[in-house]
């Protein structure tokens, strides 16, 4: 471990994406400079978000490359900067210290600013000066780079510790998959008398349905467009009922209006929009959290007008909310679905992910494989 005193190394080891093609390759990259209020982590391990994929193969805008990706990073504190202490989010059960196992989702700042109306109201992910904990740019115009490495460094306001109950896999998932579930189920009460539907039962989808049930969510429905994942959702995950969207014939009518919200963790063309909507009771709330590179469908206005249903989106959770979530997790035991892989085997995961054969969150662990590099 290194000293807090030693000078801040210059650069990291890590895996990094120089083009939108070619594999990632172990090389070094330099962090951002530390400063005062940064923390600086060996990284122990890192979830694959589809957000990675994504931002890999520049699928939503061209990335900033050379870039390292991952945003679901657990690991242990190894120097802590002089002002962290002094951080007006620094209350006694917040402060970090050397040693600490914290985590770090998908921003890694924000402008924090008290005319911020995002940041004022401790919603930071809706500021619009946020960084992204990679492919983005601090306000010094230095890059952020994420976690599939041996360190990370950034700003300590971002960073928050791992509650015992929870092992640091199966924390990962959560830092950013999780609370991009549990935020939306949170706000829009999923809680007890409420019903709840999960469109895509896949990384974020199981989570939904790991939440909804630990905020007493009445009855939980797992939705998705075949039956394959009927056993795992109804006995494994516990939801009280499925829909297979392409295989039980008239799903809409024979379930409608029986939802007070729908997470929507899924989008495509030929996405059945109009009769999700269809399944939400009055007032109901349809949200969208996934956000793959196409469009969502054309909507007609009755879908909403005749019902008067709420169709929103939900972006990554604030650092409250993620606090929140990893508290109810501890408490409730919410454990995602978890497969455990070697940085080493980064490119090979990768290539898995986009395959869809996670069941249902790939963690890279740093370890014994990672070190012979």
């Amino acid at each position: 471990m290194s000293s807090p005193s030693s000078p801040p190394a210059k650069t990291f080891q890590g895996w990094v994406a120089h083009d939108a093609t070619s594999p990632l390759t172990f090389t070094t990259f330099s962090p951002k400079p530390f400063t005062d209020i940064d923390v600086e982590i060996a990284v122990s391990h890192c979830g694959i978000c589809g957000t990675d994929i994504h931002t890999l193969r520049s699928g939503w805008a061209p990335t900033d490359y050379p870039c390292v990706v991952g945003h679901e990073i657990v690991g242990t504190v190894e120097r802590v900067g002089s002002g962290v202490a002094t951080l007006a989010s620094s209350t006694e059960s917040r402060k970090i210290r050397v040693g600490d196992r914290v985590g770090i989702g998908a921003q890694s700042m924000s402008c924090l600013r008290p005319d911020c109306e995002a940041c004022a109201d401790s919603q930071e992910s809706y500021c619009p000066r946020m960084t992204g904990t990679y492919n983005g740019r601090y306000s010094d115009k230095s890059k952020s780079y994420g976690g599939f490495a041996t360190h990370w460094r950034g700003p300590a306001h971002f960073v928050f510790r791992i509650p015992d109950a929870l092992p640091s896999a199966e924390a990962a998932p959560l830092l950013c998959g999780g609370v991009t579930v549990f935020a939306p189920l949170h706000k829009y009460g999923a809680g007890p008398g409420k019903t709840v539907g999960i469109v895509g039962i896949g990384g974020l989808g199981h989570m939904g349905i790991l939440f909804a049930r630990a905020l007493g969510a009445d009855r939980v429905v797992a939705i998705s467009r075949s039956s394959s994942k009927r056993t795992d959702a109804l006995q494994g995950l516990g939801a009280d009922a499925f829909i297979a969207t392409d295989e039980d014939k008239g799903w809409g009518r024979q379930h409608s209006r029986s939802l007070d919200i729908i997470i929507s963790t899924v989008s495509g063309p030929g996405m059945p929009f109009g009769t999700y909507l269809r399944l939400l009771k009055r007032n109901g709330t349809f949200v969208q959290v996934g956000a793959p590179e196409d469009a969502l469908p054309p909507l007609k206005a009755f879908s909403l007008i005749q019902n008067g249903v709420k169709v929103t989106g939900s972006n990554i959770g604030s650092p409250d909310d993620i606090r929140a979530m990893l508290q109810l997790a501890a408490e409730k035991r919410v454990l995602p679905w978890i497969q455990k892989r070697p940085m080493a085997d980064i490119n090979a995961a990768l290539v898995d992910m986009h395959a869809g054969k996670a069941r249902f969150r790939y963690v890279l662990q740093n370890g014994d494989a990672q070190a012979k590099l």
